[in-house]
């Protein structure tokens, strides 16, 4: 097997938790470096990586043909340029960039140097997407009127993280973070939208950044897709609702992949590895041929954070589709910077 060898630009939660732990299980990926400023907490269960205190000695000395950019989003543009002009193909955490026009310039400048260029949109690897995408295929619904999507949680606290929390930060924010799932999920599953409003703010006060989001688009099909998230819900709310002139389909958000990881657990390469659920995550209720009201209770397949690595892995040395390249999440990006601008305008923006 033909062996990838990656540079990670940090080791902080996203490193350990998304990106190491499936570079080390696919056989076919080698993490040969890790920027850690100032620690060596990569050492002890990746002794192989050569520890580096910056991204540019990184870029430098190591002899890498990926470079993963994991760093807060402020800092992207700078180390995705830079990468690429030391020859590397790169991965980049969501959200992509702050702004589109730095994203596309870094589009401009992958396609120049004939690199590639891919963000790492993980939650279309969640096993409730995975199944609202099979409900929608099997076309049950009929033709889908209504949608929407959340994302919630209940962090009422301060995290004390300055780059997400800031609201002086450009980039920080509920709604380039989670935003940036919520939307790429549903442009997957229905296009870019024509129009937009929105209703952004901080439920946290006018000394954080926005915590909480509402983003109603409209299609030309007359099809209404609504995205929303707060930090204020305590009570678990179905993650996808979706209406169908034959039925509807209610989804709830149970992918455990994230905390599994965070506390441990292994991803096998080739295998499921997370547990299958002991109870229905779904609810789909439609009308058959005869007209007969169905409702039948769901459970979502695995999802896999493996197989967006796996995909990389299969364009390197395949020449295979790329997931979620960069000119692809630029549209989101439009998106997300619509919907800022819709909030703070108070009006419906059309979208190009």
């Amino acid at each position: 097997m033909q062996l990838v060898k990656v540079g990670l630009c940090a080791f902080g939660m996203s490193g350990k938790v998304f990106h190491a732990p499936f570079l080390k299980e696919h056989p076919g990926f080698f993490m040969s470096a890790v920027v850690e400023r100032s620690k060596e907490d990569s050492k002890k269960k990746y002794p192989d990586a050569e520890i580096y205190r910056s991204v540019e000695e990184m870029l430098e000395n190591a002899d890498i043909e990926v470079v993963v950019v994991n760093t807060p989003v402020q800092t992207h543009f700078e180390y995705v340029k830079m990468a690429l002009d030391a020859g590397k193909n790169v991965i980049v955490e969501k959200p992509f960039t702050v702004t589109v026009s730095e994203a596309e310039e870094l589009v401009n400048l992958a396609e120049n140097k004939n690199l590639f260029l891919s963000v790492y949109q993980n939650r279309r690897f969640d096993r409730d997407y995975l199944q609202v995408q099979k409900v929608l295929a099997e076309g049950k619904l009929g033709n889908v009127r209504e949608t929407e999507i959340r994302f919630d949680r209940f962090r009422t606290e301060p995290s004390g993280k300055e780059h997400k929390e800031n609201p002086e930060q450009n980039g920080s924010g509920s709604m380039h973070d989670l935003g940036s799932h919520l939307v790429d999920q549903a442009v997957q599953l229905f296009g870019f939208p024509d129009k937009l409003f929105a209703d952004v703010f901080s439920m946290k006060g006018e000394d954080f950044a926005n915590d909480y989001f509402e983003i109603l688009f409209y299609y030309k099909n007359d099809l209404r897709v609504r995205l929303k998230s707060s930090v204020f819900t305590k009570e678990e709310h179905f993650a996808y609702k979706i209406h169908g002139d034959k039925g509807s389909f209610l989804q709830e958000r149970t992918d455990n992949q994230e905390n599994e990881l965070a506390a441990g657990t292994i991803p096998a390469y080739g295998k499921e590895w997370m547990e299958p659920l002991k109870e229905s995550d779904g609810i789909l209720t439609y009308l058959n041929e005869n007209s007969e009201t169905k409702r039948v209770l769901t459970s979502s397949e695995f999802g896999n954070y493996m197989n967006y690595y796996q995909q990389i892995y299969e364009h390197i040395v395949f020449g295979y589709a790329l997931p979620s390249l960069g000119n692809e999440v630029v549209q989101n990006m439009k998106i997300i910077e619509a919907a800022l601008e819709s909030s703070k305008k108070g009006k419906i923006i059309e979208l190009k």
